[in-house]
């Protein structure tokens, strides 16, 4: 006797003629990213029946679902969160593809999300020379403290401040932080901070908490510890959501805060703000620059980069390995 062994179908491997329709491949990254009918139909210019439809070929195509409601909410399966990584790429490869031979890359706008501490202190007040190194560069500032999402945000690149540790991204480290005290020239005159921390038991305090602050970053007293130094500080004080804050408080003259140096630099140099006393404490964290491996191909996100990282080399010989003393020039402004 004959056993018969019935053969389990065996599934074709995709091909480019065997692709589900590339409009439901593009209706469902649509709705993967904003994970929503409405607002995928906003960006394709359909209606929500027309994307459901599409969602519902692709599934069938598929053999299986993409999407599940829960509780109203409309999440990704299993399948979908497979799927929408290289789908995703594909499709803004394809997009810069036709704007390069269109010509449209060279004159689109490049959106850079920041925090807005950084964006203020740091990459506002360099635009001029931006545009200068750059000519015809557009660049788009999104400040906020949220989350970049590549997958769902028109984002070009980030700038952010942190561990580096961003998992799928191009990063580049482009320059390190410290903390020192910042306060205007009158307040430190004022309360007699020039001759040392014993007048911070009089003078009230700026205290940086919120979305914005390093973890690694010490409080005063801390601050005051790693340099050696004793000193009382005053009862409460002011407590600021961003760095930003702390630094135009401190221009105000309404405290003395721990800044950070590097978005605290103009004002020093400018004089609106001073360190009495002390030297700047290195943070662990530090700046850097991020974008996906296909958007760090296009010609305006390398200009943008490179212009990113002539600055970094410049501020190179004020970086904060070792801890060194304050710059001279800031060293100089404290002591007038």
């Amino acid at each position: 006797m004959v056993d018969l062994i019935r053969a389990k179908p065996r599934k074709l491997r995709p091909t480019l003629a065997r692709l589900p329709p590339l409009t439901s491949l593009r209706a469902f990254v649509a709705t993967a990213r904003h994970l929503s009918f409405t607002r995928a139909a906003e960006e394709l210019h359909v209606t929500p029946a027309a994307i459901g439809q599409q969602i519902r070929l692709l599934e069938d195509h598929l053999g299986q679902p993409l999407f599940q409601r829960n509780r109203g909410e409309l999440l990704l399966t299993s399948a979908g969160q497979a799927l929408m990584p290289g789908l995703t790429e594909a499709f803004d490869v394809v997009v810069e593809s036709v704007a390069r031979i269109s010509g449209d890359e060279e004159d689109a706008p490049i959106k850079v999300s920041v925090a807005p501490s950084f964006a203020s202190k740091w990459l506002i007040p360099r635009l001029d020379a931006l545009r200068d190194a750059v000519p015809g560069l557009e660049v788009l500032v999104d400040a906020s403290t949220r989350l970049a999402d590549f997958a769902s945000e028109d984002i070009d690149c980030v700038i952010r401040y942190g561990s580096g540790a961003y998992s799928g991204l191009i990063t580049e480290r482009l320059f390190s932080e410290a903390v020192l005290p910042v306060c205007s020239p009158e307040f430190a005159r004022m309360h007699g901070l020039y001759r040392g921390p014993e007048g911070l038991r009089d003078a009230p305090i700026l205290h940086e908490e919120g979305p914005e602050r390093d973890p690694s970053c010490p409080d005063w007293k801390g601050w005051l510890r790693s340099n050696g130094l004793s000193g009382r500080l005053v009862e409460g004080g002011i407590r600021l959501s961003q760095s930003s804050l702390v630094l135009d408080a401190a221009v105000a003259g309404k405290g003395i805060g721990l800044g950070k140096f590097r978005l605290a630099e103009p004002d020093l140099a400018a004089g609106r703000l001073v360190s009495p006393f002390g030297s700047p404490q290195p943070v662990e964290f530090s700046y850097y620059f991020a974008t996906t491996p296909h958007k760090a191909k296009l010609a305006t996100v390398e200009r943008f980069h490179g212009w990113l990282k002539a600055e970094a080399r410049r501020l190179g010989a004020l970086d904060f390995t070792p801890p060194a003393a304050l710059p001279a020039r800031i060293a100089i402004i404290a002591a007038e």
